[in-house]
């Protein structure tokens, strides 16, 4: 890459980057191309060279955003933090932190991720099941997983989990009940598994 594509994949970095933020403190529908130029310090021509359009910068957003976060993921998986942590973090803190999403944002992001030809859905079918599967397995493993239970049973708990905690408040109740949840996530309400 040449100094000239450096500098230029740079400004589009910036330009989605300004675009995630303002969207995730305002929603989509309140941000305006000029207030994303003004956010990138850039000007809207060139906004509009890069993306063609407010809806295309908007794709091209939801892409950068799933790129982030499974980057922020993949670094959790691969650290050498026990695997109770990873769990804890998976499941308290991404959802805390898609509480704090402004809601006008996270209906685009949900429409978008129950479109089946969505970058999501591919995304999430390619890359994040099979690394959250390898996860699991890895869970399993080292005793912390009970063999009978299935992936997507643990998919499925956590998915609810995590809705409930992008509710309005949910996050603030839940918080102070992380390790009493992680161990209820763990062992069930009877606790560790006699046989």
């Amino acid at each position: 890459m040449n100094g000239f594509e450096r500098r230029k994949e740079l400004k589009k970095n910036n330009i989605l980057e300004a675009s995630l933020d303002l969207f995730l403190k305002y929603g989509i529908q309140k941000v305006s191309v000029a207030e994303v130029a003004k956010e990138a310090q850039v000007s809207q021509v060139t906004i509009y060279n890069y993306f063609g359009s407010k809806d295309k910068l908007i794709q091209e957003v939801i892409i950068y955003y799933v790129d982030k976060i499974w980057e922020e993921y993949e670094e959790l998986l691969d650290s050498d933090i026990p695997f109770p942590e990873k769990i804890k973090q998976i499941t308290f803190e991404k959802g805390d932190v898609a509480g704090k999403i402004n809601e006008d944002f996270f209906t685009y992001f949900m429409k978008e991720y129950t479109n089946s030809n969505s970058y999501i859905e591919k995304f999430y079918q390619e890359k994040a099941f099979p690394r959250l599967i390898e996860f699991f397995n890895e869970g399993r493993e080292k005793g912390y997983i009970d063999p009978k239970i299935s992936n997507e049973a643990i998919l499925v708990f956590i998915q609810m989990f995590t809705e409930y905690m992008q509710q309005g408040g949910a996050a603030q109740s839940i918080l102070p009940l992380t390790e009493d949840l992680t161990k209820l996530f763990f062992y069930g309400i009877a606790g560790r598994s006699r046989d």
